[in-house]
């Protein structure tokens, strides 16, 4: 390699490092007063990126001078400075927290043995459950109601719900008294 190709690449990396320092001298002599004008999140971040600056510089000088950057104390405090990066990330956007549902039943159920000895409590309590029982059958009819209606629209045009498809969508019926009894008019012992 010509030693002429390369100066004016050396002339041109002083040049950026001279105006590298003018910044930061300014920047580092104020860091306190602009510090003190912005919000915590905002200082944080900051000073968590003055001493990343720094620090990174410190790496790179050593491993431009042939030193083992990655076994000197400086890269150990590039990682500590990274996690506060990562510390700051979180602060910003907090992972999203699963729904929680309440189960009104179980919920009515307490206050009912609770308060067991009150007629009228007693009597709304009742209701409440009566009308979340009725929620939640209108909710799972609505719901049996979609599946079959897709299930009858096949989309290879064959006929819609056969008989096997059916039995294994629909809920058993019940057996009444007369189902259960046997071929000798005794109780089936199913």
């Amino acid at each position: 390699m010509d030693v002429s190709n390369i100066l004016p690449q050396i002339d041109r990396l002083d040049g950026e490092l001279d105006t590298l320092e003018e910044v930061l001298s300014s920047l580092l002599r104020n860091v306190s007063d602009v510090a003190s004008k912005l919000p915590l999140l905002d200082k944080a971040k900051l000073y968590v990126l003055v001493s990343y600056s720094i620090e990174s510089m410190l790496f790179s000088s050593l491993r431009l001078n042939a030193v083992d950057a990655k076994s000197h104390p400086v890269f150990k405090e590039l990682a500590r400075v990274r996690q506060y990066f990562d510390k700051i990330k979180n602060i910003e956007t907090p992972p999203q927290k699963p729904e929680q549902s309440l189960n009104k039943e179980a919920a009515i159920r307490f206050i009912r043995s609770d308060l067991a000895d009150n007629k009228e409590v007693n009597t709304k309590l009742t209701e409440m459950i009566a009308k979340e029982r009725a929620k939640a059958a209108l909710k799972s009819a609505q719901l049996g109601s979609k599946r079959k209606a897709e299930e009858s629209s096949p989309s290879d045009g064959s006929e819609a719900g056969t008989d096997s498809q059916k039995a294994e969508t629909e809920p058993p019926a019940k057996k009444t008294k007369k189902d259960r009894k046997g071929k000798n008019g005794k109780k089936d012992p199913k």
